[in-house]
């Protein structure tokens, strides 16, 4: 967080969570259940080195393996679009941070979370058990395959950008499940797909636009 004006009294943690509220609030999420879920959940536990201070700011930040820890609006607009049920069972494929994974096991009954960089899925693992959030198991691996020995899912959110809503992941959601997840063929031109699997086949919404770093196969080496 940037030093205040010179005279001005630093702000206090509730000003702080305050204000990192109102801000989702006026990106547009209204679901109590997600706005309790981002204000329980302390992005500054997911946000370490330089970038420490700017944790509460609504911005991406950079992570190590040249990741990202999307800004918190995009957070909670992406799980208000989940429409997260108590009993669900989540699949998120990118742990990156842990951040979104944290927030989705207030709201779920179970967070399956995927990550391809070893040494990023341990550090959000420490988190987890340092925020005593049992419910998430994560898993070190190809999220491009999703996790079919888990499935079917109630929902699934991608946090990397595909050319198209992956057709394995697809498959592993259930009839009436939801799926999230940025879709565009560049990094600069990406829109927020709700993917809802019916009796019949898939309905796709676009949402809004966004901008993630893209689905990659196979794992990382770190």
């Amino acid at each position: 967080m940037s030093e205040p004006p010179e005279g001005q009294k630093p702000e206090t943690a509730a000003e702080r969570k305050m204000r990192f509220i109102y801000t989702i609030r006026s990106r547009g999420v209204t679901d109590p259940r997600v706005l309790n879920a981002m204000e329980r959940i302390d992005r500054g536990k997911f946000v370490r080195g330089l970038f420490a201070g700017r944790a509460y700011e609504d911005m991406p930040l950079p992570i190590n393996c040249g990741q990202t820890i999307s800004q918190p609006s995009v957070v909670a607009l992406m799980t208000q679009a989940l429409e997260v049920g108590p009993r669900d069972k989540v699949m998120e494929l990118g742990t990156g941070s842990g951040y979104q994974a944290a927030v989705l096991s207030v709201l779920a009954r179970r967070v399956y979370t995927v990550e391809r960089h070893r040494r990023l899925l341990h550090e959000a693992q420490n988190v987890f058990h340092a925020l005593k959030l049992s419910n998430i198991t994560g898993i070190w691996g190809d999220g491009s395959h999703g996790l079919p020995e888990q499935a079917p899912f109630d929902r699934i959110i991608v946090t990397a950008a595909a050319e198209d809503p992956p057709g394995p992941l697809l498959a592993q959601l259930r009839i009436g499940g939801i799926m999230i997840v940025p879709v565009g063929q560049s990094d600069a031109v990406q829109t927020l797909i709700r993917v809802r699997r019916l009796e019949t086949g898939f309905d796709y919404e676009e949402l809004c636009p966004v901008r993630f770093v893209p689905l990659v196969e196979g794992v990382g080496d770190d």
